[in-house]
Order: structure tokens, then C-alpha cells, then sequence
């Protein structure tokens, strides 16, 4: 469906992009990832052409458009700040892009209800104008903007990101609903790796102009590909000379001239070992409560260990207390050493 071969893209003498590649099947939602600065809105803006690379071709149903007007691509797009107009009414939102292909006014109307019932926009809400919704009200506009005209692909750039964080669940739960319905190709700008991993069906992550990794959500998550990508996605522990000490002592093979990382959710605490697995005696730190489950921190080997237990309402252990830390060798992620 979309391909990005071998992008580059240059602003003066800063090189933003190097050699990105990218291969977009039809109906997926494909999520680029990164930290600010990183290149994936800049390559977000090489497929809709707001920015022109220096080489290489973005490619969309086998055609070349590296070089074709915006308006001539067939991309809807839906921008962080949602670039409404704010004095007209949310009904003259959604209509401008078909206004603009001249369409009769019957059918802008036959469509502007159409696409109004399916984001959730009421027949009083088309009526108000925008300044008078509330922010996910004005997140369903700009997506109907963007659909209304039916484009092939929708790309939307942090469309969260405005929201305050119970509207942000709320919202990103009914986007990936909706682009399910319409099955229609979504390219998700954002920095949020929860969002990524919740919307995704591929993630490109990106690093300073370079892509680390595409992989499935499990993919990034279980088997991240750098050791930027596993910091960066969720939270980790890099362990220390003393804890790859007691995980090779219990069978392991675990390199000590090696970055080795753990996921929290793979250290269990109290348990009895399994054959193969590590029991480090520890002291709990502290730790933070946040009612699905419970983050721990605890002095062990050397080093705080980072551990997330699911919160059963009885094993809840207390800053100070005495408790036994077991790992697994097989769920630890190794990179290069430095």
C-alpha cells in the first residue's frame, strides 16, 4: 500500500532523515514512535508532501508521488493542534474539503451526516461551531474532516496529545474502533509508547533520524531489537555484575560483557524458583500503589531492582520487609557492552 524507499531528508546542513524504509499494508494502523527531535512527524509530512525529500520515493498503491501535489494525494490528515476553523459551525468543519471539490450541495450534506453519525457527532453538534466543543468533540471533527472526503490513507499526528489522560483512554480506544470500521490505511504520529503499543498493528520507532526497529506491538515490547528500543518502550531494569552473577549460578547463560535488561512484570517476588531461575534475597525500598498492581522497588544483588506485581489485595509487601526476588535468565534482553 505505502512504501517509503530509502527517504532522505536534509534541512540546510542537518540530515533529518537517513535511509528510511517502510512498508505499509492496506487497512493496518501503522504507528510511528519516537522522542521529539526523532524524524517520524518529518516523515509523516514526506507522505502527505508538506516536506520534499532529498532522495529516495514514497510510493502508495504502486505509484510514485514523491513529487505530487498535497491536494492531488488522496491523504486525509488530522494535525496535533486540529487546524479548525474556529468561527465556522462544525457542520462547515467537515463540508470545506468537499466544498472545495465542488460538489452539489445535497450530496456535501448527504455526506457530512454520514460521517457525522459514525464519529459520534450529533445533528445539535453540527450546528454549533467549534470553539463551543469540548476537546474530544473537536478530535471527531477533524477526523470527519479527514474521512469525509474519503482518502485512502488518513495520517494523524499526535491527535492525542491535547487531552487530559482519563479523555486520552477514552478516545484512543474508540479511534482504533472506528479505523477498524472504515479499514482504511492509518499512519499514528506519536511519542506515547502505552498509545503506540494500545493503537498499533506495526511500530517503526524512531531514533535521531534513523528507525531502530518495525516489529508487531509483542515484537518492540518482547524483543526489542537495540538497547534503545527496549528503554525506551515501557519501563526496564539493567542488571548488574551481581545479579547476572546469581542468574548464570542458577543455570543461565547470561553474558557479563553484555547490557543485560529485565522487564518488571518478569520479576516475581515470593515465589518458589523454578528449576533454572534466580532467588536474590532483597529489602523493599519502597513502593508505589496504583490499584491494577503494585510497583516495588527493591535493594538486591547490588542494585534497586524494579518489579510490578499484580495487586491480589493480600501479598503487599511494605517498605523495610524481607522478601525474595526471582528472575528468570531466559527473560532477560542482552545488547552490546560499551
Amino acid at each position: 500500500m505505502i512504501r517509503l524507499n530509502d527517504i532522505v531528508v536534509k534541512f540546510g546542513d542537518f540530515t533529518a532523515l537517513h535511509n528510511i524504509n517502510v512498508h505499509v499494508e492496506e487497512g493496518e494502523f501503522f504507528t510511528f514512535l519516537g522522542p521529539s527531535g526523532c524524524g517520524k512527524t518529518t516523515t509523516l509530512r514526506t507522505i502527505t508532501g508538506f516536506i520534499a525529500p532529498e532522495s529516495g520515493t514514497v510510493v502508495v498503491k504502486g505509484k510514485d508521488i514523491t513529487h505530487e501535489p498535497i491536494e492531488e494525494r488522496n491523504i486525509g490528515i488530522v494535525f496535533q493542534s486540529y487546524a479548525l476553523f474556529p468561527t465556522m459551525t462544525v457542520y462547515d468543519n467537515i463540508a470545506f474539503g468537499l466544498k472545495l471539490k465542488k460538489l452539489k450541495k445535497a450530496e456535501i450534506a448527504q455526506k457530512v451526516n454520514e460521517i457525522a453519525r459514525k464519529v459520534d457527532l450529533s445533528d445539535e453538534q453540527l450546528k454549533k461551531a467549534v470553539s463551543q466543543l469540548s476537546g474530544g468533540q473537536q478530535q471527531r471533527v477533524a477526523i470527519a474532516r479527514a474521512l469525509v472526503t474519503e482518502p485512502s490513507i488518513i495520517c494523524m499526528d499526535e491527535p492525542l496529545s491535547n487531552l487530559d489522560a482519563k479523555l486520552r483512554v477514552q478516545l484512543r480506544n474508540e479511534l482504533k474502533q472506528m479505523q477498524k470500521d472504515f479499514g482504511i490505511t492509518t499512519i499514528y504520529v506519536t511519542h506515547d509508547q502505552e498509545e503506540a503499543l494500545t493503537l498499533s498493528d506495526h511500530i517503526a520507532v524512531f531514533n535521531k533520524g534513523v528507525i531502530e526497529q518495525i516489529g508487531t506491538p509483542n515484537e518492540v515490547y518482547n524483543h526489542s531489537a537495540t538497547e534503545f528500543v527496549c528503554n525506551f518502550i515501557g519501563d526496564i531494569n539493567l542488571l548488574g555484575d551481581q545479579a547476572v552473577a546469581a542468574l548464570n549460578q542458577a543455570g543461565g547463560q547470561v553474558d557479563p560483557a553484555r547490557k543485560n535488561y529485565i522487564r518488571l512484570e518478569r520479576i516475581h517476588v515470593n515465589i518458589d524458583p523454578k528449576p533454572g531461575c534466580a532467588a536474590l534475597e532483597g529489602v523493599v525500598d519502597s513502593r508505589e500503589y496504583y490499584g491494577l498492581y503494585i510497583k516495588y522497588y527493591i535493594r538486591a544483588a547490588g542494585q534497586t531492582i524494579k518489579v510490578i506485581e499484580k495487586n491480589d489485595g493480600v501479598n503487599i509487601y511494605e517498605a523495610g520487609q524481607a522478601v525474595k526476588v526471582v528472575m528468570d535468565p531466559r527473560d532477560v534482553m542482552a545488547y552490546p557492552g560499551t
